[in-house]
């Protein structure tokens, strides 16, 4: 049996997981209000901005960190919505390719403003600088703990039994 949290571990662990909950909330709430986006949606638009090219569904699947049926959920939503295009890969005709459109683009641009002072009013003017940078030191080791494990999509997909074998 493993060694139970020390106090100061359990309350690291409460404050960590209720901040990051209020902040989702907030942040969701804003998403949603002022661009009809779901986190996980606005995760996907910010993640093809960021790379500059067309993703596969694998690497957003790495990078978004959500179910991959709920990850094509998402995508065939934004699909309809004209906020992203998908198409197969041309080197790899198992691997669907995911490019984030102008509307996208635009979607993303309308909705950052506010993502941004949303975020900096909830977890960034409370701290000083020391702060942030000592959290963000923090928050990559961790991070990098937990990346360190394999990539959800190199997990083997569970199947649903249907019937007796």
């Amino acid at each position: 049996m493993a060694a139970p949290l020390e106090p100061a571990q359990m309350r690291t662990y409460f404050a960590l997981t209720e901040a990051v909950s209020l902040l989702q909330h907030a942040v969701q709430q804003q998403l949603q209000a002022e661009g009809g986006l779901s986190y996980v949606q606005f995760e996907i638009l910010a993640k093809l901005v960021d790379a500059g090219r067309a993703l596969s569904m694998t690497e957003l699947a790495d990078g978004v960190v959500y179910s991959r049926s709920g990850l094509t959920h998402q995508a065939a939503l934004l699909q309809r919505s004209g906020l992203i295009s998908r198409h197969s890969d041309p080197q790899d005709q198992r691997a669907t390719l995911v490019e984030i459109t102008t509307e996208g683009r635009d979607r993303v641009a309308r909705v950052l403003p506010g993502h941004i002072q949303v975020v900096r009013r909830l977890l960034f003017d409370p701290l000083s600088d020391q702060d942030v940078s000592a959290l963000g030191d923090i928050m990559s080791r961790a991070l990098q703990q937990m990346r360190a494990l394999p990539p959800r999509s190199a997990a083997p997909r569970r199947r649903e039994r249907s019937g007796p074998r």
